[in-house]
């Protein structure tokens, strides 16, 4: 019911409003890395940089979406952080996903450009359901720049081989 850079910090009993800067200092110190739930065209008007870059320092290390803008998703992948897409009509509604649940991203190690991952998700309650979702890291080059956790990552060990 608020709008604006809010979130609910579930490091915290009772999950009370705060920053999304703060709240993510906390998982970030609690070592919880962090997933964006999005709808379609996400990132758009976002596409310099900076958006990506502000993203991947809050912590975001995988974005679910609909569908992403164009070189938004190019700079997640620049960044380290894994754009995915939901599948068959799914969307975070339909599949009724929330910020009280967590997500484990399978296959990781071995991505392939536009692979299908499954993601694991497990509720607040135990219960857990998997979907599968299409890694939208779409060139041979872009694995690469992920795996080494973003393009100045990589660029910075072929320099230091």
């Amino acid at each position: 019911g608020i709008e604006g850079g809010y979130t609910r910090d579930f490091t915290q009993p009772d999950a009370p409003q705060s920053f999304i800067y703060d709240a993510s200092q906390r998982y970030q110190e609690r070592g919880i890395p962090l997933v964006i739930l999005g709808g379609k065209e996400y990132g758009s008007g976002s596409s310099r940089d900076w958006a990506a870059k502000g993203t991947s320092l809050l912590g975001v290390r995988a974005v679910i979406a609909e569908s992403f803008e164009r070189i938004h998703r190019s700079n997640l992948v620049g960044m380290g952080v894994l754009p995915l897409q939901f599948k068959d009509g799914d969307t975070r509604t339909s599949l009724g996903l929330t910020g009280d649940d967590s997500f484990t991203i399978k296959g990781i190690a071995s991505l392939k450009p536009r692979q299908d991952v499954d993601v694991l998700v497990t509720r607040k309650d135990g219960s857990s359901f998997t979907f599968t979702a299409l890694c939208r890291i779409d060139t041979a080059n872009e694995v690469e720049y992920f795996m080494n956790g973003g393009i100045l990552h990589y660029v910075l060990r072929k320099l230091a081989a």
